[in-house]
């Protein structure tokens, strides 16, 4: 078998209205916010390192109800970050409720406004 696949390139999340979103990934995570192409339909782009999170506000076919409690045990993209308490303290601000992970590991979990699952795991600098 050929392996070519060399890493992620990005995620993309259908959201109900982009701009209420971008106050979740931009205002909230701290996500920058990139040039996106005209495709026709609203959405944006965020950068993390070379990966990226696409935002597509087009209709869900997904329902928002429902949805396991605790996001681990729901699809969801996993975020590095340095320290989870910043991230804590903005949650915590904007009423954003979240879990923290199951395994024992320095990670929570958490919703977008449309019900999008985001994990965030702790991983420290190296010295």
């Amino acid at each position: 078998m050929i392996r070519n696949i060399l890493s992620l390139n990005h995620a993309s999340f259908i959201v109900e209205d982009v701009e209420k979103s971008l106050g979740f990934y931009r205002d909230i995570l701290g996500l920058e916010q990139v040039e996106r192409p005209d495709l026709g339909f609203p959405g944006a782009w965020l950068q993390l390192g070379i990966q990226q999170i696409h935002l597509l506000e087009l209709d869900n076919p997904d329902p928002k109800e429902g949805r396991p409690v605790h996001g681990g045990r729901d699809r969801h993209i996993a975020l590095n970050a340095l320290a989870l308490a910043p991230i804590q303290e903005a949650l915590d601000k904007a009423g954003i409720v979240y879990t923290m992970s199951v395994s024992g590991r320095r990670a929570l979990f958490c919703r977008d406004f449309d019900a999008n699952t985001v994990e965030i795991i702790e991983r420290p600098a190296q010295s």
